[in-house]
């Protein structure tokens, strides 16, 4: 393959940007939309809140802890094989989850199995974009990663009427034919050759490098922070909800509404940071705190109008920080660096992905969340006088 001097910013590039849209989508838009199957497995395994969150939260450790070695593999073999074959993992683990009987079960299905699948598939595709662009890169990021606020507005009521209609065995069989579709993904990436790759040696120079790297350090530690909390409506909303008497559908919808909102805010943060003159770190920095303002009103939050606001808030800010931190990276390492630097990060992150969901969670067993899928209800006003809706 030819070598380029500087990326095409353009050209194959967009296919790139088509396949981490849908790749986004299958990955974070089932993670994100995964807070439906909580209440279900609640009720079946009758276990307590926080020992279900684990689910998630391993699958999300294990997607990150493991992108390193997604980055070396796709260093030396290219993206696309290594994207396919986590594409297979990522469907086996989730048929594996269908025959669950026990939380165990479930942990290793999807937290372990899928999420190895995830990490084989979200960093090489991220990685292979990045090199793809370098003017563009911020708009080129938000489009990809509009994948996850489009599934997210869809797979949570979808999810929702799967488990209505086939229980959540069934669901989970057609979550895992949905994964399937991340071979294609992986399909469409073109390995890109720079001239600056020749300098920065193979994943072991590059590796102490980083560690050596101060302004790469200290990011990563930020990022690590602010995956603490980043996943924790995802998880735990739908539950939370229910707590304060809303049905499982319009709770899930509430989750439609923020992901709306986070499709919003992806696009308009990659024009800003392409557009807007100056470091893209300041706009990383706006978008984070207002993040965290939204998460910590949450929980003081009563009033079904106060909820929506929230949710529309943290949506569109949580998803305008993520194009904005990807393509912060590529700044710091350089392009030829980055299917390294992308995996060192998301590994040391996963502490932060694995700790907040539980630690976020009720220690009580919520027996309210203990609602057959199919006696979902529109809740009707309460007049004076009557004992029930």
């Amino acid at each position: 393959m030819a070598r380029r001097a500087e990326p095409p910013d353009g050209g194959w590039g967009w296919m790139v940007v088509l396949s981490a849209f849908f790749q986004s989508a299958l990955v974070f838009g089932v993670l994100r939309s995964f807070g439906v199957f909580f209440v279900e497995f609640v009720a079946a395994f009758e276990e307590q809140a926080a020992r279900v969150s684990w689910i998630a939260s391993i699958g999300i450790a294990v997607q990150q802890f493991g992108s390193p070695i997604g980055s070396a593999l796709s260093t030396k073999l290219g993206p696309r094989p290594v994207v396919m074959t986590g594409g297979i993992l990522a469907a086996l683990g989730m048929l594996l989850a269908s025959f669950a009987t026990s939380l165990t079960h479930l942990y290793l299905s999807i937290g372990l199995l899928s999420g190895s699948g995830w990490a084989l598939t979200f960093t090489p595709t991220l990685a292979c974009l990045s090199r793809y662009f370098s003017r563009r890169r911020s708009l080129a990021m938000g489009l990809a990663l509009t994948g996850v606020g489009l599934s997210s507005f869809a797979f949570a009521p979808l999810f929702q009427w799967l488990i209505s209609s086939y229980a959540w065995r069934g669901a989970l069989l057609l979550v895992s034919a949905l994964s399937l579709h991340l071979m294609a993904c992986g399909a469409l990436l073109r390995p890109l050759s720079l001239t600056e790759d020749t300098s920065v040696g193979g994943p072991g120079a590059q590796l102490s490098s980083l560690l050596h790297h101060g302004p790469f350090l200290r990011y990563t530690v930020a990022l690590t922070l602010i995956n603490t909390g980043y996943f924790i409506p995802y998880v735990h909303l739908v539950a939370h909800l229910q707590d304060l008497g809303w049905d499982p559908l319009p709770a899930a919808f509430l989750l439609s509404v923020a992901a709306i909102s986070d499709l919003v805010g992806r696009v308009a943060s990659g024009w800003l940071g392409d557009a807007v003159p100056g470091p893209v770190a300041r706009l990383l920095m706006l978008w984070t705190t207002l993040t965290g303002v939204s998460l910590a009103l949450f929980p003081v939050a009563q009033a079904p109008t106060t909820l929506v606001v929230l949710a529309v808030a943290y949506g569109f800010t949580s998803g305008a920080l993520t194009p904005v931190a990807f393509s912060v990276l590529p700044e710091l390492v350089g392009t030829a660096r980055i299917y390294c630097g992308l995996g060192l990060v998301q590994m040391i992150e996963s502490i932060g992905g694995l700790l907040g969901a539980p630690l976020s969670a009720s220690t009580s067993r919520p027996q309210d969340l203990v609602i057959e899928a199919a006696e979902t209800k529109i809740p009707l006003p309460k007049e004076e006088g009557l004992g029930e809706d």
